[in-house]
């Protein structure tokens, strides 16, 4: 059996931190009232957003562009916290796994919201950068504020 020499093992180290800023980066954005333009940038021309059913799939960067134009219309304020990462790299591509608690605002109603989920991601590595192939939003609950997910779960 070959043991990855140290290079190899820096290589995973530093694949995964830049992996970690690109999803630092992605939130960033997404609080700062979901820039499209930017958070598009982050994506491959060929990815996916996957939101599920309480926001939908969007195939390729300019589809990805055009769902973010009107998020902050609906959503005027959102602070994404994510936690608990789990990253396997293999060479130019990636896996990814996180945990997510996201406070929103809901501009229908100005209602206070919790929403809580999973993210699972991937992603590949483009002239030396890593970009999301695939982003998947597995929500968990999204309920009101003054409610809490212990008397209502989802919002329908």
């Amino acid at each position: 059996m070959n043991s990855p020499s140290l290079e190899q093992r820096v290589q995973r180290i530093e694949d995964i931190e830049a992996i970690r800023e690109l999803k630092m980066e992605y939130c960033r954005h997404c609080d700062n009232k979901y820039d499209p333009d930017p958070i598009a940038a982050l994506f491959t021309e060929d990815a996916v957003w996957d939101g599920g059913g309480s926001f939908g799939k969007y195939e390729g960067r300019d589809a990805i562009r055009n769902f973010f134009r009107g998020v902050s219309g609906k959503l005027p304020f959102a602070m994404h916290y994510v936690t608990n990462s789990s990253i396997d790299v293999q060479g130019d591509q990636a896996t990814g796994q996180w945990y997510l608690h996201c406070p929103v605002t809901f501009a229908e109603g100005n209602q206070a919201v919790w929403g809580a989920g999973f993210y699972e991601e991937r992603y590949v590595k483009v002239a030396g950068k890593w970009r999301f192939k695939e982003l998947k939003v597995i929500s968990t609950f999204w309920t009101p504020f003054d409610k809490g997910w212990a008397k209502q779960r989802s919002m329908e």
